[in-house]
């Protein structure tokens, strides 16, 4: 499945629980990386966002325990050359049109990407 998204701010929480060592440690096992420590997030339409719930009623196991909350990861690229994963925190604060994608790089910085850019996700589910 593919999605284009927009980049938009966040507000930093994704910086914090990446950087927790009970996340970083599951994760790295599951993903093979050590991921950054703070999220993309991306804006989807509607379209995108049905889709990813369809997606997210098939999965059934969570990936990630944490004392601040369990986490769902789905393996993703992003704009065909970044391996990553898209995490959905089962308490969150974003809308269902907001994803928040993890790699191992601060691709902000990597890819000198800002807020109004767009990127396409390739989801591999």
């Amino acid at each position: 499945m593919k999605i284009q998204g927009e980049i938009i701010s966040g507000d930093n929480k994704g910086q914090y629980f990446m950087s927790l060592d009970i996340y970083k440690i599951q994760f790295m096992g599951i993903l093979g990386f050590e991921p950054f420590p703070g999220t993309l997030n991306l804006k989807i339409d509607a379209g995108g966002a049905e889709k990813i719930g369809e997606l997210m009623e098939k999965m059934d196991s969570v990936k990630g325990r944490g004392k601040f909350g369990d986490v769902k990861l789905i393996k993703a690229r992003l704009d065909r050359d970044f391996e990553g994963a898209l995490v959905f925190p089962v308490k969150t604060h974003h809308e269902p049109d907001v994803l928040e994608f993890i790699s191992p790089l601060n691709l902000r910085k990597s890819l000198q990407l800002q807020d109004g850019d767009h990127v396409v996700l390739e989801i591999f589910d």
